[in-house]
């Protein structure tokens, strides 16, 4: 990995955690703390990520800009989070990934007959008020930055369940890379819901695509739709229509 593209994946990592610790990454990124802490420094220097004690974090202060494309952003992922519940019938036996757009996905399902499971600590707890919707929880290590369990004992357990249909998230998508994902701890779940379910569903913003992160968790041609808020392009295009990929474009309301 060429020291540009580490650069740009540790600050996504850093942004998706908000606080991580300079051996944090090393272990991610598999390089020395020198090496971490010049490019940790690189971030410093642009502002968004602060030192803290032990590690970095966010620098909140000056991200006033960043905080008013997220609450758009925000709007984005609700569309495609609607977008993606209209696929989902009573009866339907899903997974919903650990991520902010799949989170939204609970508000459209409110009013169906649908068991799901889910990694995902903030979506079991926004699902509370439906009895309706009867949700497995995976169990395993809970991670309190991204808020969702991961590295199961009992892998076989996960890999028993029969789903319909999986709604995945992403942290960027290229053709060459496939879906990837910021931490190594989810890996192994992702990989079993995809080799383990009918249907993939994937739900990303239109920023996504060509960018990609530390893991990849499964090719881009296994994906069965993707769904996002604006159409990509031309060469994604032609991908998905090559590989049979359905391509949803979200509806957005003025």
């Amino acid at each position: 990995m060429i020291k540009t593209e580490r650069i740009e994946q540790i600050e996504d990592y850093i942004f998706q955690h908000q606080t991580v610790s300079l051996d944090e990454l090393v272990e991610v990124f598999d390089v020395s703390k020198n090496t971490i802490r010049r490019d940790v420094q690189q971030l410093v220097e642009r502002g968004k990520i602060k030192k803290v004690y032990g590690g970095v974090a966010v620098n909140h202060a000056t991200l006033k800009s960043f905080d008013e494309r997220q609450t758009k952003n925000q709007l984005e992922k609700r569309y495609v989070a609607k977008a993606a519940a209209d696929f989902v019938l009573d009866g339907d036996i899903i997974y919903i990934d650990s991520g902010t757009t799949t989170l939204e996905m609970v508000e459209f399902l409110k009013d169906k007959q649908v068991t799901i499971i889910t990694n995902n600590l903030d979506f079991i707890f926004k699902s509370f008020p439906y009895e309706n919707l009867n949700v497995i929880s995976t169990g395993g290590v809970f991670d309190r930055k991204t808020k969702s369990f991961v590295s199961l004992k009992n892998m076989d357990l996960l890999k028993s369940y029969n789903i319909n249909k999986a709604f995945m998230a992403s942290t960027g998508i290229t053709i060459e890379n496939g879906v990837t994902h910021s931490s190594p701890h989810e890996s192994e779940i992702k990989q079993a819901v995809v080799q383990k379910s009918t249907e993939i569903y994937l739900l990303i913003d239109h920023n996504k695509f060509g960018r990609y992160a530390l893991m990849t968790y499964c090719d881009l041609e296994n994906v069965d739709y993707i769904i996002t808020d604006k159409r990509p392009g031309e060469e994604y295009q032609q991908f998905t229509k090559k590989h049979g990929i359905q391509l949803v474009i979200s509806e957005q309301k003025s």
